[in-house]
């Protein structure tokens, strides 16, 4: 007589009604999303606890009364987030270290355990820790938070059933530091008929983060003490990523032409790497011209140099068609492009693509093939599928006719609300805009974030983009795609009443 194996039984009740927030809260209505909640929050309680086996996803399913693809979601996400683990034979268990700052014990004993000591960072440690980036492990609220595409766009359940058939198959019988085969040969696809980027699938590498990729390129590419060019103002974590692989910085001042390479050589000829945003500059959205974009080239080939591409959401232009890449133009083989699917569906994903250039395929296969893939093999498939497919272009589409409104819907709002202490002009692209402080005015866009966040809101400050502080400009940064267009008008009456707050508390 054979026994059944019972599965493991959940510990706890999960409420999955619907939150009930307002709309400047994080909302989530779909059901994936409320499981994911649901869990999550029962790990954070203590109710699941670290190392906790959960119920297989067939079984959470039945007893929840759901799809099997939906739990497999849910799972998925948490499993990117740090909550969850998954091992071959050991299933699904609640992971010992939570990315969460638990400030409330989950056990009497955790009470009288002692303080963790103050840990010494090394100079470097200290440099990364103070980076002025767009990511953060603490959960913020969405409004105007940057780098966060439209939740409410993403077709989630064209997603689940997708990782539905891709776990259905099994994992694949060969792990490929490069990526996974389908995702290169859909991404390759979709960039050569998309974007203008005409590459074979063999040149196309997934990795976990432009960051990562940057470091990678600098490592195999220049010699420690180097150095690069990088975009003045521009993102903060590119030029941690070039110092942490030893090569040293030489910030570029740009103007309405983007980046310049007659400037850039006039401050340090020795150069051979330029990382540039040719397509929208960041933070300002700034458009290389043609003719730097030539001059770059040029430069490139005769100086035995580099050009790193950074299409971050290039995909993203409102008045007329997206701009061609700097990879379109280049026929010497200097360009590397790099661009990221987490900005356009989902953070979960934690995915980026790097386009090399024939010459670099082989040495980069070794690299990664010696020291371990760069990217979690959980989600190409399904991935792949969602591009192959057509879901990928089918939600740039929907997605860039929403932004462009948001957007609209965004700078009305600051004409009516902030129009006395804020200009906010519109932008031909991009995923957020530059609010300025009114000529005359005082501001503090440091105190500025903080006011703001009391309220909620998630405000980047513009100064830290500015690596030379004696240039650095005041202003805050806000991303409006995840914003839903109902929020947009309490939002921005919320900064107001944020601003003129610290207004009144006066300088400090």
């Amino acid at each position: 007589m054979t026994t059944r194996r019972r599965r493991p039984a959940l510990p706890l009740q999960l409420d999955l009604a619907p939150s009930q927030a307002g709309p400047l809260r994080r909302l989530d209505a779909s059901l994936h999303g409320r499981v994911r909640e649901a869990l999550r929050d029962a790990i954070l309680a203590g109710r699941l606890p670290p190392g906790q086996r959960l119920p297989s996803s067939r079984g959470l399913a039945e007893d929840l009364g759901c799809a099997r693809g939906t739990i497999l979601l849910a799972i998925e996400q948490l499993v990117a987030e740090g909550y969850l683990t998954t091992r071959p034979g050991s299933g699904t268990r609640v992971a010992e270290t939570l990315p969460d700052d638990l400030s409330v014990p989950r056990s009497p004993a955790s009470r009288t355990a002692p303080s963790p000591a103050t840990p010494v960072l090394s100079r470097r440690g200290a440099a990364l820790a103070s980076t002025c980036g767009e990511e953060s492990d603490e959960p913020i609220p969405d409004a105007f938070a940057l780098g966060r595409p439209a939740r409410d766009a993403f077709p989630f359940e064209t997603w689940a059933r997708l990782l539905q058939a891709e776990w259905r198959a099994g994992p694949p019988a060969q792990i490929h530091p490069l990526g996974d085969p389908r995702l290169r040969r859909a991404l390759a696809a979709y960039l050569s008929a998309g974007r203008g980027v005409a590459c074979s699938e063999e040149a196309v590498i997934v990795t976990a983060s432009i960051r990562q990729s940057l470091r990678l390129l600098a490592e195999l590419l220049l010699e420690p003490g180097e150095a690069a060019y990088l975009e003045e103002p521009g993102f903060p974590g590119l030029g941690h990523a070039l110092r942490s692989a030893g090569l040293r910085t030489v910030p570029v001042p740009c103007d309405a032409a983007g980046f310049s390479i007659a400037r850039a050589r006039n401050l340090e000829p020795g150069a051979r790497l330029a990382v540039v945003t040719p397509a929208q500059g960041h933070p300002l959205g700034a458009t290389m011209s043609l003719e730097n974009r030539l001059a770059l080239l040029a430069w490139a080939e005769a100086r035995d140099g580099w050009i790193v591409e950074d299409d971050y959401d290039g995909e993203y232009r409102y008045a007329g068609r997206p701009l061609s890449p700097l990879h379109a133009l280049d026929r010497a083989g200097r360009v590397l492009y790099v661009g990221s699917v987490s900005k356009v569906l989902m953070p979960a994903l934690q995915m980026s693509y790097l386009v090399l250039p024939e010459t670099l395929v082989a040495p980069v296969r070794r690299a990664l093939t010696g020291g371990g893939g760069l990217a979690s093999i959980i989600g190409q498939g399904a991935l792949a599928r969602f591009i192959a497919e057509g879901h990928f272009s089918a939600h740039l589409r929907r997605t860039r006719r929403l932004y462009g409104q948001r957007q609209a819907a965004l700078v009305a709002a600051a004409r009516d609300l902030l129009g006395d202490r804020m200009e906010v002009p519109p932008r031909d692209g991009g995923m957020h805009l530059v609010a300025r402080p009114v000529a005359g005015t005082r501001f503090d866009d440091g105190r500025a974030v903080e006011a703001c966040a009391r309220a909620g809101l998630a405000t980047t400050a513009l100064s830290p983009h500015f690596s030379d502080r004696s240039l650095a400009e005041q202003g805050l940064l806000l991303g409006y795609a995840s914003v839903p267009e109902r929020a947009i008008v309490p939002a921005v009456r919320r900064m107001a009443e944020a601003l003129r707050g610290m207004d009144d508390a006066g300088p400090r």
